[in-house]
């Protein structure tokens, strides 16, 4: 009684869950995708991904230190950052970039606003979009999967010296002799070809694109552990899918020989990896049921109005960073009424 009666308030009874138990988690569901990655695409795959969380890393740490908050490296958080920026960034994609973009997410991203809890947006976007709008050309560069060679040689573009002008990856395309091989992605060959990649392909992950953003199959078998786990509110990533799917399915019926199906909406391009890994970001993502339905329900809606009407075949990034600068606004209009209150 001497050191006094402490009063909190409701929930009383709580879930024995810290910060740094829900990273590790989160950082278990990504390693299969990275693995994948790896596998697809080779040395080059690994060593983009180590630059990425090593960066991230090392920038928290130095920000931390400088800013005498103390170490937070300890939390994963940083991980997390590095290594969902590098599956979302090309394999070939020059390593001094990577690194910028990792500076630049944790920097910009999290550090800025005030560290883990306090960040606005999703670090590992902030720090694609910079790279992004800095670096068009190299972001926009993809190579083959499972090219001959990938685990004994890397490719040309990942050594590439700071502002220096890569290999072309045609010209090393050329000698690995593929047949088939177009240089673009299924959501490139669909926006301005109009020509559909086998939906199986997309699901399973036997296309070119980001790093770990090729197999829809792996990204929800994953996603769907971390639900199980509950590390994730499953409302958010359902309503992105369900956004995306029910905005592209009119456009599809109209033309569909021009708009894509539904299905190929889901599987191709980053929506997956998005949904259920960035989205589901929950210091940048509303609080209420409601509001994540809403939120959820934006972003797949304008990821399809950015590939259809926008100048780039990918609207992920932009439309999650839109929901997360709306989150705060969804979680104050979908607030519930206070017991007893008009």
């Amino acid at each position: 009684m001497s050191r006094g009666i402490e009063i909190r308030t409701s929930p009383h009874l709580k879930r024995v869950v810290t910060v740094d138990r829900i990273m590790r988690t989160v950082v278990l569901a990504l390693l299969p995708i990275a693995a994948f990655a790896v596998w697809q695409f080779g040395l080059s795959a690994l060593l983009l991904l180590s630059t990425t969380t090593g960066v991230a890393v090392l920038t928290e740490w130095w920000l931390s230190r400088a800013s005498g908050r103390g170490n937070t490296i300890a939390d994963w958080s940083a991980v997390i950052t590095g290594l969902l920026l590098g599956l979302t960034l090309p394999p070939g994609f020059p390593l001094w970039m990577a690194a910028v973009a990792a500076c630049i997410g944790i920097a910009l991203g999290k550090a800025l606003f005030g560290g883990l809890g306090y960040n606005v947006m999703n670090p590992a976007l902030v720090g694609r979009a910079f790279v992004q709008a800095a670096f068009p050309v190299a972001i926009t560069t993809w190579t083959p999967a499972f090219a001959p060679g990938r685990f004994t040689e890397l490719i040309p573009s990942t050594l590439t010296p700071p502002f220096m002008q890569p290999i072309p990856v045609d010209a090393w395309v050329a000698g690995l002799n593929l047949d088939g091989w177009s240089g673009a992605t299924p959501l490139a060959l669909q926006k301005f070809q109009h020509l559909e990649t086998p939906i199986l392909d997309a699901f399973t992950g036997m296309t070119a694109g980001s790093a770990g953003e090729t197999s829809a199959l792996l990204i929800l078998i994953c996603g769907l552990w971390l639900a199980w786990q509950r590390m994730l509110d499953w409302r958010i990533p359902v309503g992105v899918m369900a956004g995306a799917a029910l905005t592209a399915l009119p456009f599809w019926w109209l033309d569909p020989s021009l708009y894509p199906s539904p299905g190929f909406v889901l599987c191709s391009g980053g929506l997956m990896l998005g949904a259920w890994f960035m989205a589901s970001d929950m210091v940048a993502s509303p609080v209420t049921a409601t509001g994540m339905w809403i939120y959820g329900l934006v972003i797949g809606a304008l990821t399809v109005v950015i590939r259809i009407f926008g100048g780039l075949p990918e609207g992920v990034m932009y439309a999650i960073l839109l929901g997360n600068a709306m989150g705060p606004l969804i979680s104050r209009w979908t607030q519930p009424r206070v017991y007893g209150a008009k």
